[in-house]
Order: structure tokens, then sequence, then C-alpha cells
């Protein structure tokens, strides 16, 4: 399992993050202001670090500093969206800036580049009781058995295994797995969706929204 270090101090914000990112499978730890960040960053190993630049007691562009030390890859999530800084942060070595507001399916999108590209992610991804997705060799076994999916049905699972618990429009599904605009016809994520929770018995599970989408409750 993934560790990430969030350090933020607006406190609703960082539970937001908290929430999202431990529903995606991801060990969070917090800190409130930087010189916390970086005692955290000395004491115990962390793959990933989400990093306000407006920090007390020690800035983002410090703890990327420190971070770089540790090899300990960044991306900064702050209000400070001016091209100016965004250039600044990626030039100092962030591997990604955010800018606030930002969405949670965004953001959980590009933890997990970052994650693969650093050589970092965890290769099983588990879904209470007994489904295991392998997204090194795209496996997905139930029970210890293989599931046969089609690559459209694997990249549904993925993503709602990626963001569970959280409601997920039909034109957003469609968008990350299909790769194109939606057009308002929900046929093709409902019928896909409707065989993939079939295979793997997630009908009790994965469940729609009204006007919304589908949510994997676990």
């Amino acid at each position: 399992m993934n560790h990430i270090l969030i350090a933020e101090d607006e406190a609703p914000i960082a539970n937001l993050l908290q929430t999202a990112l431990s529903g995606a499978g991801y060990r969070c730890t917090w800190a409130q202001d930087g010189a916390h960040a970086a005692d955290l960053l000395e004491s115990q190993p962390f793959d990933l670090a989400l990093l306000d630049i407006m920090l007390p007691q020690a800035d983002g562009y410090e703890l990327l500093e420190y971070c770089r030390t540790l090899d300990v890859p960044v991306i900064f999530l702050t209000a400070k969206g001016g091209l100016e800084d965004r250039v600044r942060g990626l030039r100092l070595g962030a591997e990604d800036y955010i800018t606030k507001p930002f969405e949670l399916m965004e953001l959980l999108a590009r933890v997990e580049t970052v994650l693969r590209r650093c050589g970092k992610t965890g290769r099983i991804i588990s879904l209470p009781p007994d489904i295991e997705i392998d997204t090194a060799s795209h496996v997905v076994k139930r029970a210890g058995a293989p599931v046969a999916l089609t690559a459209k049905e694997y990249d549904l699972l993925l993503l709602f295994a990626q963001n569970k618990n959280i409601a997920l429009y039909r034109d957003r599904i469609y968008e990350r797995v299909w790769g194109d605009a939606y057009m308002g016809d929900s046929r093709t994520v409902d019928l896909h969706i409707q065989r993939m929770r079939k295979k793997l018995g997630l009908e009790n599970r994965l469940v729609a929204v009204y006007k919304v989408g589908y949510r994997l409750e676990v």
C-alpha cells in the first residue's frame, strides 16, 4: 500500500484528500505545517508527497528540496495558479502541479500517474472480500480464480477500484475509459458495467446513483 504525505494547513481540504485517497487504497498521513511535514519525512518512508506551497513554518518549496534528497516525488496542490508559479514548481523538481479548486477524480488519476512514472506503484489492488486486480499483468481474480474481462471491463473495474465510495458521473466514466467526449448516450457505459459487475458478483456493491452514474461501495 502506497504511503502518501499530505502537507496542508486547511483541515477541510486535508480531510477531503484523506477520505478520497484512503478510499482509493492509499495510506495517508497529514501534516498541518511545514515543520511537522519535515519531521514526518525524516521519521518514516513515503512514496509521494502532496504539498501546499503556502504552509506555515516551512513552505512547499523548502519541503520539495527535502523530498528530493529522500527520493520522494512531489505533487504541488495549491491555490497559487499563476503561470510563473507553475513553471517555478515544475522547474524545481515537482512531478505535477495542481491548482485549487480541483476535482477528486482528476487528482486520483494524477497521483496514480506520478506513482507509476516514479516506479512506486503497488501492483495488487484488493477489493474485499475476494477480488484482486494485478495492475502489472491485468489479471483479475475472484476467490483466487481468474475472471475473463474485456479491455473496457478491466478499465472500468480499475477506475472504480481507484475511486471507491465515490459517485462517478457517466460522462466522466466514458471520457476516462473510452477516451472520447461523452455524447449523452449512456447505453454503452451501462451495458459494459452490467456485464462487468455480473462477472465479478458486484451487483449489490456497484450501484447506480440516480441522475449521476455509479458508485462502488466498499
